[in-house]
């Protein structure tokens, strides 16, 4: 496959497996020969399939205020009587989820379950239990479920490679839209790799034709073969309905939280080392390519991964693991896919238009420094005000930039001056403090320990550095700095 013209010449031994237009995977698709073939049914598919699809309902409940309920207050004053009592109310939601393990273990999407304080499964058979959340992943819109079912066996859907898929393939959607019970509905692949779609923080989805609707969140796209490609789980419309354009996470990412679901219940991703940006058409002009694509490495963090493996600023990732990398979300989702400590080839295309391949042992991102998560407590403005030190870790479960350094602001006590006048507001970088800079935590106790008539500090919020001063009088006055 010819990813980037003449510079390329090489490149189809590193990534003969990129894409989706692999010869093998073409054999078993055959355009129908005859009247017969176009009559055939889906009918045994459905059978197959169908049996391991469940129907899920939650819900939630939630208190507010509400009159009296005194019956004899209520027969003199009705419900008007000027009494208030907290009431709950219960809000119900329903979706689909798939059995993937004969044990009980169902995935499904993160947003059918969320807040739920009960979440009931209905099997193909109208059996109902009580599910457990074993995992659920708001970062990828998934969530594993577990069902008492003790020594039976349930039908399952085995999950699919879903990057064999193909534009134009066939499919089943099978799920519970509106609630109506579950229904099976058909259509085509209609693109893959589709990203910047905003709907999960690893946006990379399978989109298709088959009609989605409210309620089929969480259940199975199906291809001929009887397995899971993938989940559905966002649809594209205006009106709530479908519009013949939805997407469903591929069967890739669910096998990565499933695996982390069955082992500890912790979802630990890897991480490459680097901040980059996708390569557009203008930047792949400026590198005398034909075509946009991969990503330009912009930083390497030293004495990660990528640093290890000898990838460099400039470098351009076009393919992970035999797999093409078309964007930054893209590369993001295949990094998420894999696991930790394992080694994969990168294709990187160097400086003087060489395409090489770099093997990296993916690690997760350090710690370092520890965050020291701490509430800053004294006779000073900063009383109330909780900080930490940022480190690649600590900024992934952010989900900032993971080369930030410094002092983060996590929360800022209401009751206390520094939150009634907002010296300081969540998610605000410390830089300097009585004209000291500020690393780590343990400098700003340090600098606060000494004591100050006043107290002038700088700090980044949203991209502007601004300094504030404080005086022992309480006057308050900031300004902009860049």
């Amino acid at each position: 496959m010819k990813l980037v013209g003449t510079l390329f010449a090489g490149f189809g031994l590193l990534v003969a497996s990129v894409g989706f237009g692999n010869a093998w995977a073409q054999q078993d698709r055959q355009v129908p020969a005859s009247r017969q073939q176009v009559q055939l049914s889906y009918a045994p598919l459905v059978q197959q399939a169908t049996p391991a699809v469940v129907n899920i309902y939650t819900t939630k409940i939630r208190r507010r205020s509400a009159m009296f309920d005194d019956s004899l207050l209520k027969r003199f004053f009705g419900d008007q009587f000027g009494f208030s009592v907290p009431k709950e109310r219960v809000q119900g939601s329903l979706g689909s989820g798939v059995i993937v393990r004969p044990d009980g273990v169902i995935v499904t999407n993160h947003h059918v379950i969320e807040g739920a304080d009960e979440i009931k499964v209905v099997l193909a058979d109208r059996r109902e239990f009580d599910a457990e959340v074993v995992l659920a992943d708001p970062r990828t819109d998934l969530a594993i479920l577990r069902i008492p079912i003790g020594d039976e066996l349930l039908p399952t859907l085995a999950l699919a490679d879903s990057d064999d898929v193909l534009v134009g393939d066939i499919v089943l959607a099978i799920g519970n839209p509106f609630g109506v019970g579950q229904t099976v509905t058909s259509g085509i692949i209609s693109a893959t790799a589709r990203t910047q779609r905003g709907i999960s923080d690893y946006g990379f989805f399978i989109q298709t034709d088959a009609a989605v609707n409210p309620g089929n969140s969480g259940g199975a796209l199906v291809g001929l073969s009887g397995k899971l490609l993938g989940i559905n789980t966002a649809i594209y419309s205006r009106t709530g309905a479908s519009n013949g354009i939805g997407f469903a996470i591929p069967a890739s990412m669910v096998k990565s939280v499933l695996r982390a679901a069955l082992n500890d219940g912790q979802i630990a991703r890897p991480w490459l080392g680097i901040k980059g940006q996708s390569v557009t058409s203008d930047i792949a002009s400026s590198f005398g390519l034909d075509r946009a694509g991969g990503v330009l490495v912009d930083e390497v963090y030293a004495g990660g991964p990528a640093d290890l493996a000898g990838v460099l600023p400039g470098d351009v990732i076009m393919a992970v693991d035999g797999k093409e990398v078309i964007d930054e979300p893209a590369l993001k989702f295949r990094v998420a896919t894999l696991e930790n400590g394992e080694n994969v080839p990168l294709a990187v295309l160097s400086e003087g238009g060489f395409v090489q391949e770099r093997e990296i042992k993916l690690n997760l991102p350090p710690e370092t420094p520890l965050r020291n998560t701490i509430e800053i407590d004294g006779r000073h403005p900063f009383q109330g005000i909780t900080v930490a030190n940022l480190s690649p870790k600590f900024n992934e479960e952010l989900q900032i930039d993971p080369f930030l350094r410094g002092v983060i602001v996590l929360k800022v006590n209401r009751r206390t001056p520094a939150g009634r006048y907002q010296y300081l507001l969540p998610g605000d970088l410390l830089l300097r403090l009585n004209n000291q800079s500020v690393s780590t935590v343990a400098d700003v106790n340090q600098i606060l320990a000494d004591g100050a008539e006043q107290y002038i500090y700088q700090f980044r919020r949203r991209g502007r550095v601004r300094e504030c001063a404080i005086t022992d009088r309480g006057s308050f006055r900031c300004r902009n700095v860049r």
